[in-house]
């Protein structure tokens, strides 16, 4: 019975602790619960903006900032994104405006020289006669290049019709998603429809003074003006040898406004820091997609929308 009692002993207090840590265990689950619950109070607020066009639809703004009305996107705008497409585009475009470079016929070798052939106890460097300076040889100070760069060195590259129009088609594509233009370094008011489709009244609108000042006025109603700041505050003085051959300066883009006659625009937004005015002829997949990057802040004007709906997706 001794040995019956030892084996029916009730626990001690160092034994009933146990219990304790196994509900103890309990916490890190319910913290990693409380962990997830912000993401989802995140995600209801990152919901779409109460002013937001419905899919395939974007809003027509009057100049004074105000919804006119809401039209359908062209079909050009449903293109599946190809970025490889896009960069290949724009690296064909960059390439075949290359300019061929190289030395001019006899660089370097200018000089009267002379060997005086082995056994002399000097190197085999061809002199200038009378002395013994080195020249014309690769190495030696005002010598000609080992390896130069070829004049007629062919640095464009083909990129087929179907293949560019194709870039240029999905380029056009991400100009409608913000998340993607935002993505590229745009700065933009939130909640609005992208692109941003502006009324006709805009290429009619020929002030005769201070053209620029009422284009930036335009651009504040809208909440783009922070986006040719950041433009302006990007420039910088170029790294390396181009800001002693003109291109001393770089210059990020910022707008790029399509509109049927650029001409009378220009006037409004040609002086800011990064815009491009151009006609939808003029569009391709380096104006829509600088370097290559999708996503570019693009303005239409009413009409210059319309042009797209002829064009294939």
């Amino acid at each position: 019975m001794p040995k019956s009692a030892a084996v029916k002993k009730p626990p001690s207090e160092s034994e009933g602790a146990a219990p304790k840590r196994r509900a103890r265990a309990k916490k890190p689950a319910e913290a990693a619960a409380e962990t997830k619950s912000p993401k989802v109070r995140k995600a209801k607020l990152e919901g779409p903006p109460a002013e937001a066009a419905e899919r395939g639809r974007v809003h027509v703004y009057s100049l004074d900032g105000d919804v006119v009305k809401t039209v359908d996107l062209p079909s050009v705008f449903r293109t599946d994104l190809r970025t490889d497409l896009i960069r290949r585009a724009v690296t064909a475009a960059r390439a075949n405006r290359r300019q061929p470079y190289g030395p001019t016929h006899g660089a370097g070798t200018r000089h009267s020289v002379r060997w005086a052939g082995k056994g002399h106890g000097a190197s085999r460097v061809p002199r200038i006669r009378g002395t013994m300076i080195g020249a014309q040889a690769p190495g030696t100070v005002g010598g000609r290049r080992a390896h130069p760069p070829r004049p007629d060195t062919t640095w464009s590259k083909k990129i087929n019709d179907r293949e560019r129009k194709m870039a240029r088609n999905a380029a056009l594509a991400a100009v409608k998603d913000a998340s993607i233009v935002s993505a590229r370094g745009h700065r933009f008011k939130e909640g609005l429809s992208l692109p941003v489709v502006l009324e006709d009244g805009i290429e009619s609108l020929a002030p005769d003074d201070g053209a620029t000042q009422e284009g930036v006025k335009i651009l504040t109603r809208f909440g783009l003006l922070s986006d040719i700041e950041r433009a302006k505050e990007g420039r910088h003085v170029r790294a390396g040898r181009g800001k002693m051959r003109g291109r001393r300066y770089r210059q990020p883009l910022s707008l790029l406004v399509v509109v049927k006659d650029s001409t009378k625009v220009r006037r409004l937004f040609g002086n800011l820091p990064g815009v491009e005015v151009v006609s939808p002829s003029a569009l391709n997949a380096e104006r829509l997609a600088p370097g290559g990057d999708p996503g570019r802040l693009t303005v239409f004007s009413e009409g210059a929308l319309e042009v797209l709906r002829g064009w294939q997706a």
